[in-house]
């Protein structure tokens, strides 16, 4: 077991050091398909949408280091009785501009499921100013989703891990 632990230690440098490879495009519908159900039948009469910042690159030692990390966005269905149905989810840099849009329809998250995107930390087009925006909809009152960013990224030993919370931008009941 020591020998094993030893080697554990002596690789895990390695591997945490080592740039994450570049994601092809991401299909939610294939690799998130156990958490996703039929898109309902009736009508969407609850929207929303969420802000969240992401920083795939953060500046460090006063300006003189930059210090990339990879992003994780999950989106979580908060309800535990009805499907919510996720629009949009647009990755924006740091000027503005969109950088990458992940859906090419709507698709609908099973109660207390998620979806999430993964931005490699060598995937460094947001800037220090990336963020997403994601809009969702469901048929009645529903629970709000949960939308967050985690960031992981680190230099030499020092790794550093952090949650950026989605800010809602807007919710529109029933009309």
């Amino acid at each position: 077991m020591r020998k094993g632990l030893f080697a554990a230690m002596l690789l895990c440098p390695l591997a945490c050091g080592l740039p994450a490879a570049a994601q092809s495009k991401v299909n939610i519908e294939q690799n998130f398909a156990d958490s996703l159900t039929a898109m309902p039948k009736e009508e969407l009469a609850v929207s929303g949408g969420f802000y969240v910042p992401a920083y795939s690159s953060v500046a460090m030692s006063q300006g003189k280091l930059r210090v990339d990390f990879s992003v994780t966005l999950s989106v979580h269905n908060a309800s535990e009785t009805q499907p919510l149905v996720v629009k949009r989810i647009a990755y924006f840099d740091t000027t503005g501009k969109q950088v990458e849009s992940y859906l090419k329809a709507p698709v609908a998250v099973r109660p207390l499921a998620t979806v999430s995107i993964f931005i490699p930390n060598d995937d460094v087009r947001g800037g220090t100013g990336a963020n997403f925006i994601v809009d969702w909809a469901a048929t009645g009152e529903i629970a709000e989703p949960v939308v967050e960013a985690l960031m992981v990224g680190g230099v030499a030993n020092a790794h550093y891990a952090f949650i950026s919370q989605g800010r809602p931008t807007r919710t529109a009941g029933k009309k």
